[in-house]
């Protein structure tokens, strides 16, 4: 583990203030308010994610943040630097991860590395090293030569990610990372961003759509949806504060009524399944029989019970409003 410790060397830095600021961000396409008057920070060394379904932002704040769009209104800045002014410093200090795979397949996996670190100036033999330095962290060393057609798409996701650590970033911002990947390999890449956030103290920001994925890696997130944050917190506090530490989930109720909440329980009905919230699982065992001979299952809330039910809410509010 020690010998991962220099792939990263932020410098230290005086300022108090979050790498990233974000306030009353805004980004209109036409008549689409993509990202409307959001506001976050994030702190150095921490892992923060933005969550949320395909179309709620996510990705166009991912790009404002990389100075890949420019803001409509609001502001934004990146380790003090203003996104709207001083686009080229911010560049020099983040590595971005972009959600579709853009290697040059006409180059082998190390000159992939080699050639790009020749855009930030690095030198040489300092981006050979470097280039095998990552390669060893992403346990691609033995397709330094592998065409990039002939790897897999975690080999590519993993060989972007150590693309954009050649520069040695302080901030690597990740937008989708897993996308497409099968659960082991997500769970690889999600080992090796633990790790390299342990090790380095990079500060990583990511949008992502997978509960369990922002669940396991955010320290802190916020959950988006048509563009705007509807909740942000710890995962652990948006369970408990949104839906209770327990659940109990009933599958195929079909015509089966909703139990009224009562005695601190909490329910709601979705997609042909009842779920029922509490502080504890035995104030949901009295429930079970009632649904004798359907799925049912008390489990620990997560993540995704929060994302839905918030989620819901927003569309019931959005239908209601005519929007």
């Amino acid at each position: 583990m020690d010998s991962n410790s220099d792939l990263l060397h932020p410098k230290p830095d005086s300022l108090p203030r979050p790498v990233v600021e974000a306030q009353d961000l805004t980004k209109v396409y036409g008549n689409q308010r993509a990202v409307d008057g959001i506001a976050f920070d994030v702190k150095r060394g921490e892992t923060f994610g933005l969550l949320g379904p395909n179309g709620a932002g996510k990705s166009t704040t991912m790009r404002m943040i990389a100075c890949r769009t420019p803001v409509t209104s609001g502001q934004l800045f990146i380790e003090g630097f203003d996104v709207q002014k001083e686009g080229r410093q911010i560049r020099s200090l983040i590595g971005v991860v972009p959600q579709d795979n853009n290697l040059d397949p006409d180059l082998n996996v190390i000159r992939n590395l080699i050639v790009y670190a020749s855009y930030y100036g690095i030198p040489k033999k300092r981006a050979a090293d470097r280039a095998e330095e990552l390669l060893r962290f992403i346990g691609m060393s033995e397709r330094a030569d592998a065409k990039i057609d002939h790897l897999s798409g975690g080999m590519k996701r993993r060989l972007m990610i150590a693309r954009a650590l050649l520069h040695e970033p302080r901030l690597l911002v990740l937008d989708e990372p897993t996308t497409g990947l099968d659960p082991q390999v997500r769970q690889e890449i999600w080992q090796k961003l633990e790790e390299l956030r342990r090790v380095s103290g990079v500060t990583i920001i990511l949008s992502t759509h997978y509960m369990e994925e922002a669940e396991k890696l955010c320290e802190r997130l916020v959950v988006i949806d048509r563009g705007r944050i509807l909740a942000a917190g710890t995962p652990r506090d948006l369970v408990l504060s949104r839906v209770s530490r327990y659940a109990l989930e009933v599958r195929d109720v079909g015509d089966l009524p909703l139990h009224t909440p009562h005695n601190g329980i909490s329910a709601v009905a979705r997609n042909n399944a009842h779920y029922y919230f509490a502080a504890e699982a035995g104030m949901l065992t009295p429930l079970m029989p009632e649904y004798e001979g359907r799925r049912r299952m008390i489990r620990l809330s997560n993540l995704e019970d929060v994302f839905l039910q918030l989620v819901s809410a927003e569309s019931e509010r959005s239908v209601a409003a005519g929007g």
